[in-house]
């Protein structure tokens, strides 16, 4: 009657490719030959200067930056669970009621919830009177602002 998609669960992709991997290492490297050329120039020969440490310090600030910023470029920040999670867990909300609850609060029909989340309208009703039953209300815009009201939607 219903087919049931399964969700794909492929691993994220990894923010480090062998390029940048190899290109940090590189980096790294060069900093190293840089660091035992600053010392060797200052211990061996006595020719070391401050103007030759600043230059070393002001080029590893930079490179410091740089890599920086190409590492978290790509990242987005992990941006908190939307609604108040305290009282999504106070109340035993799961995931997919969330989801159910905020098809809810978009005006959608059993049958509109069922097709975008596709599960059966049947289990969405299950899922109706179980938000029903943690949100302690027996309609649907009363669970929704009741869930507004707790922070649970925005």
């Amino acid at each position: 009657m219903f087919a049931l998609r399964r969700k794909s669960r492929r691993r994220p992709a990894s923010p480090f490719s062998w390029v940048s991997i190899l290109l940090y290492g590189a980096i790294l490297a060069g900093g190293m030959l840089a660091l035992q050329w600053l010392d060797v120039g200052l211990y061996a020969f006595g020719r070391g200067s401050d103007w030759q440490i600043g230059l070393a310090a002001f080029l590893f600030l930079c490179l410091g930056i740089w890599v920086g910023a190409r590492l978290f470029a790509g990242r987005s920040s992990t941006s908190p669970e939307p609604g108040n999670p305290n009282a999504r867990a106070a109340l035993g909300i799961s995931d997919r009621e969330y989801d159910v609850l905020q098809r809810l609060s978009e005006g959608l029909s059993n049958k509109q919830i069922a097709d975008a989340l596709h599960i059966s309208p049947n289990t969405v009703k299950t899922h109706v009177n179980r938000l029903f039953e943690k949100l302690d209300v027996s309609r649907r815009t009363e669970a929704i602002a009741r869930a507004r009201e707790l922070g649970i939607l925005i």
